[in-house]
Formats: C-alpha cells, structure tokens, sequence
C-alpha cells in the first residue's frame, strides 16, 4: 500500500502553531467567501489545535466577523474547505457547527433575559420525563452541578435567578457553563469583553485560561490586543479578509502584535 505524502513548497511558509503530530480541531483552508463582487474572504487559512486559545485580531472590515460566522454556520464558504478533526465537514448551519463541538458566544450574550439560569442553560436541549414533559427539577438538580463545576460564578448563588438581572460577566460565565456542559470543544469569544467591567473581565479571561486546562479551545475576537497577550497561546491578524500575520506567543511580542494591527 502506497501512502502519498503532501509536500509544501520551500517558498511556502508551514502553518504556525500546527503540532505536526496531531490534527487541528478545526481547519479552514483556502477559504473565498464573495458577496457579489465583493470579496469578504480571500484565500484564509486558519486552524485551533487542541487545548489553545487563539487571538483574532483586527481593524473594523478585516473580515473576523466573516469567519467567526463561518466557523458557527451562519455564513458558508464561496469556496474552500472546513475540516473538523481532520474530516471534511460543511457548516450550513448552527446546527452542524454544534454537532462538530463548536459553540459561539457573542457579545449580546444570546441568553433570554426574562427566563432563568436554568431554562437558559437547558434552552432547546431540556430534560425531559418517559411522557415528553420537562423535568425542571432534574434540570436544576443539574444547574447548580454546572454552575459550581464548570465555571465558577461569582455572586450566583440561585439557578431560578433570571438571567435579566445578572451583570455581563455573570451573563457571560452562564453561557460559557451551558458550552461546557455540552460538550464543546471549541468556544468562540466575539468580543466577549467589551461591555464588561474591569473585573469581570479579569475574571472571563481566568475562564479562558482555565477552560483551556480543562480541554476546551477558544478563539478570542477582540479589539484589545493587552487582554488577548494575557491569555491567548496564538495571534492571527487579518485585514481585508487575508491574514497578514501569524504567530505563537513565544515567538512575537506585545510590540509585534500591534505593529501588525496598526500598520493593515
């Protein structure tokens, strides 16, 4: 049996951060997203390896918003390939996206204000009884585990709390908690701090760190290249829909990072 090997090019740069060992929980290769004329994407290639956080940064019409609707199935590709766990996959929908173990976590939080942290958590996956009916107390049974387990939360202290009068880094933490418990393995942060204080955002930068431990990748969209150094393993920069820069955070600088943000 003949086994083909791919070969790259000596002018061909390798792919940062790619463990030659192992295969990429998520790949995006040669991906072209057009609307019309317009080309939001253009040849992008991007990867999140097994426990990592990778940062994606970016002016305003870089094209991260593009790829992070991508990467949730909102938006297909024109052209390309998406592979999860090294298997082509196509994402035409959230579903697909979720079944593939990947959860997006907007800034709006995309929680039901007036329903509490327990129908937030199970919303559209419920606990349900032999005759179809939901199980509300198997559900919060389960949402104090999940809200004491897997994400620490501070100041919640009741699962029946409606989630309308929580602050944002609480609103956060639960969303975070609901992915967790449902087995993604890959969270998408868009901007995941811009409307919180200064502590909750120690605090979500914390979950990250320690969701990473724990076997959960992230990908942190953010404007703030400090909060992304803090915590991220790998930076990718992009400006009209290319990625112009790449590189672990062992090999660049805080300096770098931000030269390459600015100068696009």
């Amino acid at each position: 049996m003949t086994t083909q090997v791919e070969t790259i090019a000596p002018s061909e740069p390798a792919v940062v951060g790619l463990d030659p060992e192992g295969t990429p929980l998520l790949q995006l290769k040669d991906i072209v997203k057009r609307y019309g004329s317009f080309t939001a994407l253009n040849d992008m290639n991007f990867h999140v390896n097994a426990n990592e956080v990778v940062a994606l940064l970016g002016d305003n019409g870089a094209g991260k918003s593009t790829l992070v609707k991508m990467m949730s199935g909102i938006n297909p590709p024109t052209s390309g390939q998406i592979y999860a766990n090294g298997k082509p996959v196509q994402f035409r929908s959230r579903a697909d996206s979720e079944a593939a173990g990947v959860e997006t976590i907007y800034q709006d939080i995309a929680l039901v204000d007036p329903m509490s942290i327990t129908r937030n958590i199970f919303l559209g996956r419920e606990i349900t009884n032999a005759l179809g009916f939901m199980n509300h107390k198997a559900m919060e049974q389960k949402a104090i585990e999940i809200l004491g387990s897997s994400v620490q939360i501070s100041g919640i202290d009741d699962p029946d709390k409606e989630v309308g009068y929580l602050s944002g880094g609480q609103k956060q933490a639960v969303a975070i908690a609901r992915a967790v418990h449902f087995k993604r393995n890959i969270l998408l942060l868009d901007e995941p701090t811009s409307a919180l204080s200064v502590r909750e955002t120690e605090h979500l930068l914390s979950y990250v760190g320690e969701l990473r431990e724990m076997g959960t990748s992230s990908v942190l969209v953010t404007h703030n290249i400090y909060h992304a150094y803090q915590v991220c393993d790998r930076f990718v920069v992009m400006s009209h829909g290319a990625k112009v820069f790449e590189a672990k955070k062992e090999d660049t600088s805080i300096e770098e990072i931000t030269y390459h943000v600015i100068r696009t």
